[in-house]
């Protein structure tokens, strides 16, 4: 038996999301695309500090998790983020997060 399955969906869910955005590139990638406010057809890493091949690496991730969908449109793919799935993750983490369900201690 894995030892996930002991956990519900909504956790799991929430686990495999924060690994996505785990990595400083990843977040690079997710804030480059957010910044542009278009899907990017053109080579990432152009824009970015990483070799193409790291770039194409955590689109991976990061498309598998659903914050991104790739669009192959000639020889060229279209990166877009995935506003439902991002929204949704925000608010479970904004519920998960809520005041009210941690004993928050003031001095950390």
């Amino acid at each position: 038996m894995d030892k996930r399955e002991i956990f519900d969906n909504e956790l799991q869910a929430l686990a495999q999301f924060a690994k996505a955005i785990s990595h400083p590139a990843r977040l690079a990638i997710l804030k480059y695309l957010a910044e542009t406010k278009v899907c990017v057809s053109g080579d990432i890493s152009d824009s970015l500090p990483l070799s193409r091949t790291t770039v194409s690496q955590h689109l991976k991730e990061l498309k598998n998790v659903g914050l991104i969908h790739g669009e192959v449109e000639g020889l060229k793919i279209n990166y877009c983020l995935c506003g439902s799935t991002i929204k949704k993750f925000k608010s479970h983490f904004n519920e998960f997060f809520e005041e009210d369900s941690f004993c928050v201690d003031k001095q950390c």
